[in-house]
C-alpha cells in the first residue's frame, strides 16, 4: 500500500520541459487596430434603428392623383428681359450647317472640305479595328507605291527553343526618279512589310534619267556577292530585266533599260546592288559642271 500510495503523486508529476513549442516561433498575426474602425462599429450599436411604421406618410393620405395640379410660376421681378427664343434668331446658312456637321464628324461623304481639311485622310479619333480587336493601322499617303519583293521566314535558336519570324523585302518608289529598298523582321507577315516599308521610305534614292526614261550612261554596282549591270536602252525597249532589279526599276520609273544580275541570286543583296549601280550615276551636266567646261565638249 505504501508503494501504490508513493508512486500516485510520481505518475502525477511531470517535469517542464526547457524545449518551447512551435507557437513561441510563430505567433499569431494581431489584427490592424484601428480606432476610426472601432468608434464606428460602436456608434452603429448604439443609434436607435427605425422601423418602417415610424415614417410619417400623412402627406401624400391628401394627395390626389387625378386631380389637375394648376402651374402657377413665380412673378419675375421688376425690369426682367425674357431672352429670345430660339425661332426667333437668324437662319443659318448652308455652309455654317456644312462647317458645324464637319466640326463634329468630319468631313462629308460628297468630299468637300469646308474647314479646309484633308478628305483623304481619316479622323485619327476613329479607329478601324480588324476581325481580332486590333487597330488597323492606315496607310501612309505620300505619294510612294509599295511592293513586296520577298517574303521568307527565319527562325532565330534560343535557350528555350526557336522564336519563328517573318521577314519582308520591299520596294518604294514614286515611279518619277525615287526609289528606296527596306527590309523588316516581325512576328507577322502584315507587321514585317509594314516596317519593312517604313525602312524603306528612310532609304530614298534619286535615280538620274533622261527624257526618254532611260540612265545616261551604264554602271554596275556590287553588294555582298551580288553584281547588277545596268545599261541605257533606246526608246520602247521596256525594262528586260529579272527578279528584284526589274522591280526597282520600274518602281523608280525607268521605262526603257538593260539590267543583269551576276553572282549571287539573293533578292535583298541584288536589290540593294541596283541601287549602288544607280548612286554611281551622273548628269551630264553634273560632269560637265565639274570639269568647268560647256555640255557641248562633252562629246567632242
Amino acid at each position: 500500500m505504501a508503494a501504490t500510495a508513493a508512486a500516485s503523486p510520481l505518475s502525477s508529476f511531470t517535469i517542464p520541459s526547457s524545449v518551447p513549442s512551435l507557437s513561441f516561433f510563430f505567433p499569431k498575426p494581431l489584427k490592424p487596430f484601428s480606432l476610426r474602425r472601432s468608434f464606428l462599429s460602436l456608434s452603429l450599436s448604439l443609434a436607435p434603428k427605425s422601423k418602417a411604421s415610424d415614417i410619417d406618410t400623412s402627406f401624400f393620405d391628401e394627395l390626389n392623383p387625378e386631380e389637375d395640379v394648376v402651374f402657377d410660376p413665380p412673378t419675375p421681378p421688376e425690369g426682367f428681359i425674357p431672352p429670345p427664343s430660339f425661332d426667333d434668331g437668324p437662319e443659318e446658312t448652308e455652309d455654317e450647317i456644312a462647317a458645324a456637321y464637319e466640326e463634329l464628324y468630319g468631313p462629308a461623304y460628297s468630299g468637300v472640305s469646308v474647314l479646309g481639311n484633308d478628305v483623304h485622310v481619316m479622323d485619327s479619333k476613329v479607329k478601324r479595328t480588324s476581325a481580332f480587336g486590333k487597330v488597323k493601322k492606315e496607310k501612309v499617303k505620300d505619294g510612294f507605291e509599295e511592293r513586296v519583293v520577298q517574303v521568307r521566314r527565319v527562325t532565330k535558336v534560343v535557350k528555350g527553343g526557336k522564336q519563328l519570324h517573318f521577314r519582308a523585302v520591299v520596294v518604294v518608289g514614286d515611279k518619277q526618279g525615287q526609289v528606296g529598298v527596306g527590309v523588316g523582321k516581325a512576328k507577322e507577315v502584315i507587321g514585317a512589310v509594314q516596317k519593312s516599308a517604313t525602312n524603306a521610305r528612310r532609304n530614298i534614292t534619286t535615280i538620274p534619267m533622261t527624257k526618254y526614261l532611260t540612265f545616261p550612261h551604264r554602271s554596275e554596282g556590287d553588294y555582298g556577292t551580288a553584281t547588277v549591270m545596268l545599261r541605257p536602252a533606246a526608246p520602247g525597249t521596256g525594262v528586260i530585266a529579272g527578279g528584284a532589279v526589274r522591280i526597282v526599276l520600274e518602281m523608280a520609273g525607268v521605262e526603257n533599260a538593260l539590267g543583269k544580275q551576276l553572282g549571287s541570286k539573293n533578292a535583298l543583296n541584288n536589290a540593294r546592288a541596283t541601287v549602288v549601280a544607280v548612286q554611281k550615276m551622273k548628269q551630264f551636266r553634273e560632269v560637265a559642271q565639274e570639269r568647268g567646261i560647256p555640255m557641248e565638249e562633252l562629246w567632242k
